[in-house]
């Protein structure tokens, strides 16, 4: 993807070329600070499929990306280089889909995931899910113990297990902690949802088992099942919610947004992994995404919400852009809107690293 680059005649103000890799820059991930790896899957969505296409349409739409960002305006010369996208992920996607749909109609029509009937295919779906994780975790680690900094695209939400894990295991070793700021229409905090041990609502269940994961703060959360309010609830304040309802009855009774902004930050410790469902934005900026929801913050929220984090001291280690789907009826827009929240992430990350 990357191969020989020639970063010495490489000019941000030119016309992008489309060279593979996100927003056409020619970095290597051996000459980049930060890489980003590409997760085309969903294998559990459980509404409308499509995420799978993500990686590859915020890839078309990022040429249009202008380099120079506000918040960072030379943080591209740093390097933001494109891994090369495991083969076996796009095809087991396709394959295990199928199968996944086996059993969420199944399902739909009164039957349990206990069934003998679904029993295969529910088995198939887990263990290809585990090996996503596992190449996932593999390429991720390899890259942090190069001292990179990694981000990762989906693809469903539940395709950054994998990186968060290698984040949580490189920390370990120095002894330090992190937490997550989750951005997402949905708590994600489901157990095994239809059966699913890496679904894409369960992403959030299974990170609060990685070790070193201090807190989780969930902001514009709106769609979410009593399971997962208990859970959050009795959690001993490790999960905090700033949901939907809260954030906007507060700004209707006068709170502005920063004063907001400052407390969810407030909850994070030092180590920030950013795990960013485009799904947490309304849906008029992401109306292809698998499981819109009404509310939710606008582009401008987030990202002032993720320039304030990277303003507070904190570092962010790692992160993830999911759920991005691009749709025949809003031409690029789902993949524009995604690009430019990538690069937002890429260049925020990359400030806190200094």
């Amino acid at each position: 993807m990357s191969g020989n680059s020639n970063t010495a005649l490489f000019s941000p103000d030119d016309v992008g070329v489309a060279n593979g890799n996100y927003f056409g820059l020619p970095f290597s991930p051996a000459e980049a600070e930060l890489v980003l790896l590409s997760a085309p899957w969903d294998v559990t969505v459980s509404y409308n499929p499509g995420t799978a296409a993500g990686p590859q349409a915020i890839i078309d739409a990022s040429t249009q990306v202008e380099l120079r960002d506000a918040h960072y305006p030379e943080g591209w010369r740093r390097g933001i280089a494109t891994a090369e996208t495991d083969p076996w992920i796009a095809p087991a996607s396709e394959r295990l889909r199928k199968r996944a749909e086996e059993v969420i109609a199944h399902l739909e029509t009164g039957g349990s995931t206990t069934d003998a009937a679904v029993a295969a295919a529910l088995a198939e779906v887990n263990a290809g899910s585990e090996k996503l994780n596992e190449i996932v975790f593999t390429q991720a680690a390899s890259l942090l113990t190069a001292g990179r900094t990694v981000g990762l695209v989906g693809g469903d939400h539940s395709t950054p297990l994998g990186l968060m894990r290698a984040v949580a295991d490189s920390l370990a070793k120095r002894g330090e902690a992190f937490g997550i700021l989750h951005i997402d229409a949905h708590a994600d905090l489901r157990e095994a949802y239809e059966g699913f041990a890496c679904s894409h609502a369960s992403i959030m269940y299974n990170a609060l088992r990685l070790p070193r994961l201090s807190k989780l703060v969930q902001v514009g959360i709106r769609d979410f099942c009593g399971a997962e309010a208990a859970l959050a609830a009795d959690s001993g304040g490790r999960v905090v919610q700033f949901d939907d309802y809260t954030l906007a009855r507060n700004a209707f009774e006068g709170l502005d947004w920063s004063t907001q902004c400052s407390a969810i930050i407030e909850q994070l410790p030092e180590n920030v992994y950013v795990s960013f469902d485009i799904d947490g934005l309304s849906p008029d900026n992401c109306p292809g995404t698998g499981t819109p929801v009404p509310g939710g913050l606008s582009y401008r929220e987030a990202v002032y919400l993720l320039a304030k984090l990277a303003d507070s001291g904190r570092r962010i280690v790692g992160f993830d852009l999911v759920e991005v789907a691009p749709s025949n009826d809003d031409g690029e827009w789902n993949a524009n809107v995604g690009a430019r929240m990538l690069y937002k992430l890429c260049n925020l990350t990359l400030k806190t690293r200094i």
